[in-house]
């Protein structure tokens, strides 16, 4: 994310001392309709640092594919939890 500026610093300021009832929301309608809403696209949980042990070849799979590979252990895991929670729930 960029910085923002003294003038928006400035505004959020002044909007957190405001009374929510004060606030004019009329340039920003309501969302009722969550169904297509991205989980996790600006929320960044907190990491925990752990040992975890791998077969050596899918260890070999994930770094093949270029840096990054505990991020894509990372969103692996998240894919199969959340199919997971889905299957539950059907």
């Amino acid at each position: 994310m960029r910085k923002i500026s003294k003038k928006q610093k400035k505004e959020l300021v002044a909007l957190a001392a405001m009374r929510d009832d004060k606030i004019d929301l009329s340039g920003a309608p309501e969302v009722r309709d969550w169904s297509r809403a991205i989980v996790a696209k600006f929320y960044r949980p907190i990491k925990k640092s752990l040992t975890i042990r791998l077969d050596a070849d899918v260890l070999a799979w994930l770094k093949a594919q270029g840096s990054g590979y505990q991020t894509r252990i990372n969103k692996l895991l998240r894919a199969a939890m959340e199919g997971s929670a889905r299957q539950r729930r059907a």
